[in-house]
């Protein structure tokens, strides 16, 4: 039973874990790396329990939820707190967020504080300058990166329910995947015209969404800091990047972001699209949020000057 229960912990409670690693290693940690090889594998999967289009639906739904609160809570809210709510709604969106499957909102919101304070600098853990496969995956794969930079997110660590869910991210994993199968097999029970089924469902609306919502996110540090224009001169090399916007909910206006990253919305101009900011909009018009921070009108049209750049047309104001 002794040994069942230290396994449990190692498996499922981030805290014990982190006390059995080195985390001055900054090499890939093989037992972390296994099991994300593994969650593309599965995906393969796909191939033997077919599609269907309700699949593709709750896939696409179960995207565009967790993508949502990973860029308007996880990072907007968490790391920035750039509006505010109330402690249930930050506890639902902390639950989705954990749902992702890229750790709890402590770990995630402090390491984002971190690649702020140092960005493409020698300390911070995922510059593109150190190589793409460190920049997209090979930080967080190795121990350094591991446990969670308690000294970075005081302000939240206080709210015991976030502290269980930043312990305990996996679980909220699996609950959710569990969740999914729940959902394929009563589907399959009781409307087996829609040609769904358990595993089905937790195929594409699990292992699939969640895949592509990883490297989603992942694209962030990757790629909106090699590809893209630069609107505003930072100290950094962040860039703007239309394609990474729309498939990361408005994260991909990425200069923007860096130039002022207390604003609630990246999208700074009118044609900027930024799906999290007019769905926080939407919750400020129902009361479940409030007190969006803007992007000050003097630091919004201070260009940079450089060419090729993104910029608004002259005089333009929204």
């Amino acid at each position: 039973m002794h040994t069942l229960t230290r396994w449990a912990s190692l498996l499922f409670d981030n805290e014990q874990r982190a006390r059995t690693l080195d985390l001055t290693d900054d090499s890939p940690n093989w037992q972390r790396v296994w099991p994300f090889i593994g969650l593309h594998l599965v995906c393969l999967a796909a191939f033997w329990v077919g599609v269907s289009p309700v699949a593709v639906v709750v896939a696409v739904l179960s995207y565009v939820i967790r993508m949502f609160a990973i860029t308007a809570f996880y990072h907007r809210y968490f790391a920035h707190k750039s509006f505010k709510t109330s402690r249930w709604v930050q506890g639902i969106f902390a639950v989705f967020g954990a749902a992702a499957t890229q750790r709890g909102p402590l770990w995630w919101a402090g390491h984002h504080r971190h690649h702020h304070r140092h960005s493409d600098t020698p300390e911070d853990l995922h510059s593109p300058r150190e190589g793409f496969w460190r920049s997209h995956c090979g930080w967080f794969l190795g121990n350094r990166a591991f446990e969670t930079p308690q000294h970075l997110i005081r302000d939240f660590a206080r709210y015991p329910e976030l502290v269980w869910i930043d312990r305990f991210d996996i679980v909220v994993a699996i609950l959710y995947a569990s969740a999914l199968f729940g959902l394929g097999s009563l589907l399959n029970a009781v409307w087996p015209e829609l040609g769904t089924s358990g595993w089905q469902m937790l195929i594409w609306g699990y292992f699939i969404s969640t895949v592509v919502l990883i490297h989603a996110t992942l694209c962030i540090n990757s790629l909106a800091h090699r590809f893209g224009s630069r609107r505003y001169e930072t100290r950094d090399d962040s860039r703007n990047n239309w394609f990474l916007a729309l498939i990361t909910l408005g994260e991909g206006w990425h200069n923007n972001h860096h130039h002022h990253a207390g604003s609630a919305r990246q999208g700074f101009f009118w044609w900027e699209v930024d799906i999290s900011y007019y769905l926080l909009k939407t919750m400020e018009k129902l009361g479940l949020v409030w007190d969006l921070k803007p992007v000050p009108e003097g630091k919004k049209y201070a260009f940079s000057g450089r060419s090729g750049e993104n910029r608004s047309p002259k005089g333009a104001r929204q």
